[in-house]
């Protein structure tokens, strides 16, 4: 997230650029944060691996960009039992085992067992990855991508889908940061960047559960728009969104605006039965 440098002296991680970095654990299967750190943009992102992934438990998958990687905390995941797919980065240094069998015609052009190299994991040479070099479709343009993986059992093609399904996390992204604002910041501190931050990702929740009680249909964009609207009427929120559907292939209110109203809290000029006075 860019800020302004020359107000926000604490951001600041080029001579005249200043940006704060979000560090995010969404789960893909429900597509909802569920850790995250608000930092400054000048600190390697492996270095807050291991926070990030404290909380994972023995059996879940996780999938992260090659900026995180760190072959001494990606081995204390392998102990715990936590299966890991990452991108491998260009000074990756190895020494094959085994080739893999690879299909014909395929994308994957290499699957293969491989260890570590290099006096600085001496201790770690005897732990078996799996390297797998393929072909993936990125802006409609094929390009040869590297992925690593402490698992050994999987397909090929397995490996590369789930790195795949990481770039979903982009969606997410554009979600909070275009439909939430969260472009414009209120404050220049630390703390206010980090409030503002928290209070998007806590509202985005909120949405998320309105949406799944409300057993909302349309998009997340709809969803925040109808939601805004209603904002600062007495209205009962799961029933508004619950009568909004299409009709006639256009997206319309089904039902009528006054039985929205909790009971009680009708505006003056409608009858308490629900129906407008003749």
């Amino acid at each position: 997230m860019e800020l302004v440098a020359n107000c926000m002296n604490w951001a600041k991680h080029r001579r005249r650029k200043a940006a704060a970095k979000m560090h995010l654990r969404l789960g893909l299967n429900s597509f909802l944060p569920t850790f995250a750190i608000v930092d400054t943009a000048g600190e390697h992102d492996n270095k807050r691996a291991r926070e990030l992934c404290a909380g994972l438990e023995q059996g879940e998958v996780v999938v992260f960009d090659k900026a995180y990687v760190d072959f001494e905390h990606l081995h204390d995941l392998y102990l715990r039992g936590v299966q890991w797919v990452t991108r491998a980065k260009d000074n990756f240094r190895y020494r094959t085992v085994r080739n893999l069998p690879v299909k014909k015609g395929g994308n994957v052009v290499k699957d293969q067992i491989v260890k570590l190299t290099g006096d600085k994991f001496k201790h770690l040479t005897g732990w078996a990855l799996r390297r797998v070099e393929a072909w993936v479709e990125v802006d409609g343009e094929p390009r040869l991508m590297v992925f690593i993986s402490n698992n050994t059992a999987w397909s090929a093609s397995s490996v590369c889908e789930l790195y795949r399904a990481r770039w979903d996390i982009e969606v997410f992204f554009k979600q909070v940061k275009q439909t939430l604002k969260l472009g414009d910041f209120l404050g220049h501190s630390a703390n206010a960047i980090r409030w503002q931050v928290w209070t998007a990702l806590l509202l985005y929740v909120l949405l998320r559960y309105a949406a799944h009680i409300g057993e909302w249909g349309h998009s997340f964009t709809r969803l925040f728009a109808v939601v805004r609207a209603a904002m600062w009427e007495r209205l009962d929120l799961v029933g508004l969104l619950r009568s909004y559907g299409t009709a006639g292939g256009s997206l319309t209110l089904l039902g009528a605006a006054h039985s929205a109203w909790l009971p009680g809290f009708e505006p003056q000029g409608v009858a308490s039965h629900g129906t407008a006075p003749a």
